[in-house]
């Protein structure tokens, strides 16, 4: 069997020989380079599987590195840095790189994350599946305005990768609408989509209902239960309002995302998982941070890639065609032809502010539809609710 080919990257002596000798403990074939432009010329002799780069080394740095080996390949690259790098760190994430782990790191848990890198290298692309997958989204997804165009360019970037992605917008966006086009355009979707809402669960539920609990771990646990996470395996957890989670559960949720494995209540030993994450939030998180109800560390890890969905008032140009679609959705739910938008109501729907954002218009649409008569064929002042009646 061929070894796994690693390259190791730092300006340090000691820290290189720790880490050669730790990995080819565990099998790996490991190339070692004590700055960036030596870690070129080896990469050009023998592409490895994996890089593995301190940030801060003479000359070249780590992150310049990154930029030279992804202008050449898909190799995957783990960047090791200062918990104060973190930010810069987090860019690397978007600019390719595979992971990044802080200093002091964790021995074990580096070998982790250079394994799944390795892993993720040799997998199959599932091409084909993702084009009719990214056919399927297009046509589902709504949006004439530039601002909504942008948030779906960007998913396509990154859904088939494994960053986290924070989703930020005001109740009724559509942000679970934008993670579920994450999933569906992923590798991931044929896996699991579990959705969760955080703030629809007591404190004192949430930890069991995301990690579950074994059999006699509390009192009235008669039988194992699974948690989200492992319902979500090799698939997406989609956890809306993360900003409502305490701090207990925030840190096994970085544990999962740093370690990609967790503990059942009353287990005595780690579960492994490999889940894609996807959160939302309608606060500020950074606000939280502040007000020290929200970890730092933890929403560096979330952010890696943020997306923020527009009020609807601030995008006029989705409103008649979200508005077109959601008739046309519930004339064939009614068995009737959809109601036509007239002149008159599209000029209330720009006017109005929906506070309740796309649900609110979806809400709206539904109660027209069912409320006309058989002899309406136009969406008119008549068929819509008190407060659009007013700004008409």
């Amino acid at each position: 069997m061929v070894k796994k080919h690693l390259l190791l990257v730092d300006d340090e002596p000691n820290i290189r020989r720790i880490l050669q000798v730790a990995f080819e403990k565990v099998g790996f074939h490991v190339s070692v380079a004590e700055n960036g432009q030596e870690a070129i010329e080896i990469f050009g002799e023998r592409q490895p599987d994996c890089v593995l780069t301190d940030v801060t080394m003479p000359g070249m740095t780590g992150y310049e590195l990154l930029r030279e080996v992804k202008s050449q390949s898909d190799v995957p690259v783990v960047i090791m840095t200062a918990f104060g790098t973190i930010p810069q760190a987090v860019q690397a994430i978007r600019d390719g790189a595979f992971e990044y782990v802080t200093k002091p790191f964790d021995l074990d848990q580096l070998k982790k994350v250079v394994a799944s890198a390795m892993e993720s290298e040799s997998a199959p692309k599932a091409k084909q599946g993702l084009k009719k997958a990214k056919a399927a989204t297009h046509q589902n997804w709504i949006a004439e305005s530039p601002a909504m165009k942008e948030v779906f360019e960007t998913v396509e970037q990154v859904a088939d990768s494994r960053a986290t992605v924070l989703i930020t917008g005001e109740s009724g966006v559509g942000k679970e609408v934008v993670s579920k086009s994450l999933h569906t355009l992923s590798q991931r979707a044929n896996q699991s989509f579990v959705a969760v809402s955080c703030a629809a669960l007591p404190e004192t539920l949430l930890e069991s209902e995301l990690f579950g609990y074994e059999k006699g771990a509390f009192t009235g646990a008669t039988g194992s239960k699974m948690g989200r996470f492992e319902m979500a395996h090799q698939g997406t957890l989609f956890l809306d309002e993360i900003g409502e989670i305490p701090m207990s559960v925030q840190v096994k949720l970085l544990r999962v995302l740093q370690e990609r494995e967790f503990e059942k209540l009353g287990a005595n030993k780690p579960t492994k998982v490999d889940v894609r994450l996807v959160t939302a939030t309608n606060r500020d998180l950074k606000q939280a941070v502040e007000e020290g109800i929200f970890r730092l560390d933890l929403l560096y890890r979330l952010q890696v890639v943020e997306l923020h969905i527009p009020a609807l008032r601030e995008r006029l140009e989705d409103i008649v065609p979200l508005a077109n679609h959601f008739l046309a959705k519930y004339a064939r739910e009614n068995g009737r032809a959809p109601l036509i938008v007239s002149d008159e109501v599209r000029d209330a729907l720009h006017q109005y502010s929906w506070p309740g954002n796309v649900r609110e218009l979806e809400n709206v649409m539904e109660r027209a539809t069912v409320v006309s008569g058989p002899s309406d064929d136009y969406l008119t002042i008549k068929l819509l609710p008190s407060s659009l009646k007013k700004v008409a």
